[in-house]
């Protein structure tokens, strides 16, 4: 690869004509292929003759199968490893490893605890290098909630967004496109498990400190995630604080006729949301969890053009 080697590792990249063609460019390419079976290859073929690393420090049943998926129908192939089963488990520097890498393959994606991790290795790689999730932020799968966003309610900027629950790396790539974007999102976490105010500073349209009993008042899309992430260990007095900020059929009542929901999954239901809440009529999670396949496919394309 050239010196000018493009690498998607958070939104914040991007301003917002180059974000929303990121999710019309992954409607339209799913609307072209959506007769045609899973292991058919787009007409582009824009990933042929191409190898795309996928790389798990932490495991993941999405994430492996959408980015496997994507590269199959761009034309192109996949090798899949964990990084326990690599010499990186064994001493070697991420710096090493990202060198050696670039010289095996054309594209890599890394799923890996410290956003550091990721950093160092796209810095020392030749490749272009994906972020497939690190404990800062996650933006492979916000562009695939903003894709079902626009396919379920059709407008993204002039819709109102609230978020229940802690603060996390989701979180944080959801408010990285309302910055972007400058559509309204209503942050509801308590005080414990608030947002870094310095993150959300100097942004009127990025609200917090709400009450969550009405926090969903007319809002267009409720979004939460699992109150404990991988690894992190089980802790009742956190499960307690966030008992008011579960998604039940309350909070969908208020909000608006044909709000939607979104989870990124895995999902436990009667704890972050109640059963009849995602499995539901306001529920597209199934959508949601589809459409990171188009998000790779567009993602993929960027990195490679």
């Amino acid at each position: 690869m050239t010196e000018t080697k493009k690498d998607f590792i958070d939104l914040t990249q991007f301003n917002k004509d180059e974000l929303i063609f990121l999710i019309e460019d992954g409607i339209n390419k799913k609307n072209i292929s959506a007769k045609n079976g899973m292991a058919s290859v787009d007409e582009d073929a824009c990933a042929k003759d191409k190898i795309l690393a996928t790389i798990f420090e932490k495991p993941s049943t999405r994430t492996r199968f959408s980015f496997e998926t994507a590269m199959y129908q761009l034309g192109g192939k996949t090798i899949y490893a964990n990084m326990s089963d690599m010499q990186l488990g064994r001493g070697e520097t991420i710096d090493d490893t990202a060198k050696v890498i670039s010289r095996y393959v054309d594209i890599a994606m890394l799923r890996t605890n410290k956003h550091s991790t990721l950093e160092n290795f796209a810095k020392n790689a030749s490749i272009p290098v994906i972020n497939g999730l690190t404990d800062k932020s996650h933006p492979c799968q916000v562009l695939a909630d903003l894709i079902t966003v626009k396919e379920k309610i059709g407008d993204i900027e002039n819709k109102s967004y609230v978020w229940f629950g802690p603060a996390n790396n989701m979180l944080t790539s959801w408010i990285h496109a309302a910055q972007i974007i400058g559509f309204e999102l209503r942050i509801c976490s308590p005080k414990d498990y608030s947002v870094d105010n310095n993150l959300v500073s100097g942004f009127p349209n990025i609200i917090t400190d709400l009450n969550p009993n009405d926090a969903a008042k007319d809002c267009d899309c409720i979004i939460t995630d699992t109150w404990f992430s991988m690894g992190e260990d089980d802790n009742d007095k956190k499960r307690k604080i966030l008992e008011p900020y579960r998604v039940d059929a309350n909070k969908i009542s208020m909000a608006s006729s044909d709000a939607i929901f979104l989870h990124c999954l895995p999902a436990h239901r009667g704890e972050e949301v109640d059963a009849d809440v995602i499995d539901g009529v306001n529920s597209v999670v199934w959508d949601e969890a589809e459409n990171r396949v188009h998000a790779q496919k567009s993602i993929i394309r960027w990195c490679l053009s």
